[in-house]
C-alpha cells in the first residue's frame, strides 16, 4: 500500500488552542455530526497530554494531523480555568461513544470496524454491542498486537481495514498507542472513514472496567470511579495527570518543546 492523500480541509467548529492542539469546544451533538464526515478523532488523557506531548514526536504528529480534538480531560478543564478564567466544553471519550453509537446508520453490519486490546476484551465488548442491537461479523474485529515506541505501522490491520472498507474505525486499545495508530490509518486508508480514538470508553459500558454513571462523568469524577474501583492499577496513572500543571502554566497556547 502507498501513503494516502488526506490533506482535505479539516472539521470546522469553534476550537481553542492549548498547548499547540486545537480543542473543539463545541457541543457534543455538533462533535458527532463533525466526526460522522471521516477523519482522526482523538480524545487525549491528561497523563497522555503530560507525559507523550513532551517525550514522543508520533505523538505530537497525530495531534497535529488530527480532524477533531475532544476536551476529555477534567485537569485540563480544571487547571485552564485556573490559568485563563475560560470554563472549557467538555466531552469525554464515554459521553462521546454513548451519543455516537446512537446514530442508525452505524447498526447496519460492516459499517464499524474495531480494534481491541485482548481477545477477552473483544468477546466481551461485542456481546454488549450485540445486546444494544449493533449487529457485526467476525471480521469487523482486530485484536491489535503489542505496539512499541514511536510511530506504528500495521499493514495487517490496514489491509483488513481497507478490504472491509467501514464507514468508522473505532480504536478501543490504551491512549499513547491509539492515537500514534490512528495518525498511521488516516494517512494510509483510501476511503477516509472516522477513526474514533476513545480508548476504554467501551470498556465502560461492557464492563471491562468499572462502570462509569452518567452523572460521574458530567462531575468530573470518572477518574475517582476508576481509582476506588483499581487503585492499583489508576492511582499512580492519576498522579501523572499533575504533570499537565506545570506544561499548562509555562506554555498556555504553545506546543510544548519536545525533550531529548
Amino acid at each position: 500500500m502507498t501513503p494516502v492523500d488526506n490533506s482535505q480541509q479539516k472539521m470546522r467548529g469553534e476550537t481553542r488552542r492549548i498547548l499547540g492542539i486545537d480543542f473543539f469546544v463545541e457541543p457534543l451533538d455538533v462533535a458527532v455530526a463533525q466526526a460522522m464526515q471521516g477523519g482522526l478523532v482523538l480524545a487525549p488523557s491528561a497523563p497522555g497530554l503530560a507525559a507523550d506531548l513532551v517525550n514522543s514526536q508520533a505523538y505530537r504528529d497525530a495531534m497535529a494531523d488530527a480532524d477533531l480534538v475532544l476536551v476529555d480531560s477534567s485537569a485540563l478543564v480544571l487547571f485552564w480555568r485556573l490559568f485563563s478564567g475560560e470554563t472549557l466544553h467538555r466531552i469525554s471519550g464515554l459521553m462521546f461513544l454513548r451519543e455516537f453509537l446512537r446514530q442508525q446508520e452505524l447498526r447496519a453490519p460492516g459499517t464499524v470496524f474495531w480494534v481491541m486490546p485482548t481477545a477477552e476484551e473483544a468477546s466481551r465488548n461485542i456481546t454488549w454491542l450485540e445486546g444494544q442491537g449493533i449487529r457485526s461479523s467476525a471480521e469487523d474485529y482486530y485484536v491489535a498486537p503489542f505496539y512499541g515506541e514511536g510511530a506504528i505501522a500495521d499493514e495487517v490491520l490496514c489491509g483488513k481495514i481497507e478490504a472491509r472498507r467501514p464507514r468508522v474505525v473505532i480504536l478501543a486499545i490504551g491512549g499513547g498507542v491509539q492515537e500514534r495508530l490512528g495518525h498511521f490509518l488516516k494517512q494510509r486508508l483510501p476511503n477516509r472513514p472516522c477513526i474514533l480514538c476513545l480508548g476504554a470508553a467501551i470498556a465502560f459500558l461492557s464492563g471491562g472496567q468499572a462502570r462509569i454513571p452518567a452523572w460521574a462523568d458530567s462531575m468530573m469524577l470518572a477518574w475517582l470511579v476508576r481509582v476506588l474501583h483499581s487503585p492499583r492499577r489508576f492511582a499512580g496513572r492519576y498522579l501523572k495527570a499533575w504533570g499537565l500543571f506545570p506544561l499548562l502554566w509555562r506554555n498556555r497556547e504553545k506546543m510544548p518543546p519536545l525533550r531529548t
